[in-house]
């Protein structure tokens, strides 16, 4: 099935600026994600699909395994059109398997982060009506799942053996070794409702037919970070996933096709991750390399050991990279493209990277209600710097004044809104939000920022950290990128803090890098020749760690009950 854009649209200044060999107004792909992975398993069956720590599977057996899985799902469990299965996975090969099965099934996956509390858990699970989880023996994870078991909130629990994922040697020396990580799931408190997933697998029941109505079925229920609230559930239609595999596929000018590696050390559960670091690479056959967390030893020996090229990234992973004194130009030599996502990309950091690696650092932009990619960089060739990009083919962007919710012209700050196939249906039991969530059928990012005359887009900052100073607008990012030009600063994050006199005021928080020294009056005076009076900050304040999420991306949201508490105590 391909669906072409409608032409009669505003001016597109995006389209002149395009790499050559890339068009805007192209067809898209968005047959369901896994009849394009079990298409590319039968082209080259015996190629490696996942490597995880050595161990690798090919595409012939991940078919097997995907087609063995749905068919138990079907017929253990019932799965069908509408159930929701969740999966709380780390990288590993279970997960892809456990995924395209569900959809195989006819299912919709949720995906639920590890590292979550039992809080959060529970309201994911039970808003989205999740009565089958997938998950881990490690007893870190597991444990998570009994109590929401135990809770109700789940009914069953397939549980995957975390040894079998493992390079033989490995797998013996993590039983003898590591055996009391595992859990003791014979003696679990909910062990009546516990399945195997070896043994699912074992059964090699064939799935039974499923018609998938590709603009109206979800694929995936991916809840957002909740960084302003209850997470929500954004409705991904198996075309909003295809929709978006495809233009990034139609982007990457064969980027993501063999030979090519790609690199998923950023978490398949995250949006970001699930589709550039797992579906646009193996539904076009190509390899991919997993860690199941960042260590920076780690990874380094991967890329010596499987030469691997294509890395996507968030900002603070490339700065462990840029900064460890460790990591020498020989040790990235087989990196060509890094993609950089999930947060902004400060200047400095792409500088040290740059003297790190001769790779293209290509920062991209994306939301979960888009599937998520919107803007990117080029991937071959050099781009605008501090820019996240163009538009990518087959999507429309506009910026909207903020106050006035009217169109604003080339150069002019304002919010970026969105219209593509990658977009989402809504959220899920939450027509408010979903509303909200859209102006004239335009997706609204809550972002702020402008395109100039080229078509490249820049983002100024998010409209709920704006930071309003006797009237006046001020952006945290301009702060931020302010204090990572001196040579002390390795992290900064800035908030708003209320304020007597000014209504706000910004302030800072600085983990300098080790060894470093300077006060806060020094490192103020060497503000006042980047910034103005009304974004200079009230107050800096140094850590030893600045908090950040489960994926890596520094936040605010620690900072302000901190401020506040501090507030509080005085």
């Amino acid at each position: 099935m391909d669906t072409k854009l409608d032409t009669a649209a505003p001016l597109r200044p995006w389209i002149a600026s395009y790499p050559d060999g890339i068009a805007w107004d192209v067809e898209l792909d968005t047959r369901p994600v896994h009849e394009q992975v079990l298409a590319a398993c039968a082209r080259n069956p015996s190629a490696v699909a996942l490597d995880f720590l050595g161990g690798t599977t090919t595409f012939g057996d991940l078919a097997k395994k995907i087609i063995a899985f749905a068919g138990a799902l079907q017929h253990q469990f019932g799965v069908t059109k509408g159930s929701r299965v969740a999966l709380m996975l780390p990288n590993t090969p279970f997960y892809p398997i456990a995924y395209y099965a569900v959809l195989r099934a006819g299912g919709t996956v949720v995906n639920c982060n590890p590292l979550y509390t039992v809080h959060e858990l529970s309201h994911i699970t039970a808003n989205a009506g999740a009565d089958i989880m997938v998950t881990l023996d490690l007893q870190q994870i597991f444990e998570k799942a009994e109590k929401l078991v135990e809770a109700g909130h789940v009914k069953s629990l397939v549980v995957c053996h975390f040894p079998d994922a493992l390079p033989l040697v490995k797998k013996i020396l993590f039983s003898v070794v590591k055996r009391k990580d595992l859990a003791k799931l014979g003696a679990s408190p909910v062990a009546d409702r516990i399945v195997h997933f070896h043994d699912m697998i074992g059964r090699n029941e064939t799935p039974d037919a499923v018609v998938i109505d590709p603009k109206n079925d979800i694929a995936v229920q991916q809840y957002t970070g909740g960084t302003t609230g209850i997470p929500k559930g954004a409705l991904l239609t198996h075309a909003n996933i295809a929709a978006n595999m495809s233009q990034i596929d139609k982007w990457g000018c064969g980027l993501f096709y063999p030979p090519s590696k790609v690199v998923a050390v950023l978490p398949f559960f995250h949006i970001f991750a699930m589709t550039v670091c797992m579906n646009v690479p193996l539904c076009n056959g190509t390899q991919v390399v997993m860690l199941p967390r960042f260590e920076l030893k780690a990874l380094l020996n991967l890329l010596a050991r499987t030469k691997a090229n294509v890395l996507p990234a968030v900002p603070t992973l490339l700065n462990a990279i840029a900064r460890a004194d460790s990591v020498t130009p020989e040790h990235l030599a087989s990196l060509e493209v890094c993609i950089s996502g999930g947060a902004a990309l400060a200047d400095e950091v792409r500088h040290a990277f740059a003297k790190k690696s001769k790779a293209i650092l290509a920062e991209g932009y994306g939301l979960t209600e888009a599937s998520p990619v919107v803007c990117c960089a080029a991937l071959r060739v050099a781009s605008k710097p501090m820019s996240i990009g163009l538009p990518l083919p087959a999507t429309d962007i506009r910026f909207v004044n903020i106050d006035t919710s009217q169109p604003v012209g080339i150069g002019e700050d304002g919010e970026l809104q969105v219209k593509g196939a990658q977009v989402m249906a809504g959220y899920c039991d939450n027509p408010d939000a979903t509303r909200d969530a859209f102006m004239d059928g335009w997706l609204r990012t809550g972002d702020v920022g402008h395109m100039d005359e080229d078509g490249y887009v820049f983002l100024v900052d998010r409209i709920k950290d704006l930071i309003i100073c006797s009237g006046f607008n001020v952006y945290p990012r301009t702060i931020e990128e302010a204090l990572m030009t001196h040579e002390a600063v390795e992290e900064t994050n800035v908030i708003g803090v209320p304020d007597e006199y000014r209504g706000e005021a910004p302030v800072a928080y600085v983990k300098l890098k080790a060894g470093q020294t300077i006060t806060e009056e020094a490192l103020k005076h060497f503000l006042a020749e980047r910034l103005n009076k009304i974004e200079m900050p009230r107050q800096i304040i140094f850590k030893d760690a600045l908090p950040k999420t489960l994926i890596g991306k520094l936040s605010k949201k620690e900072l302000r009950a901190e401020y506040a508490e501090r507030k509080a105590h005085k």
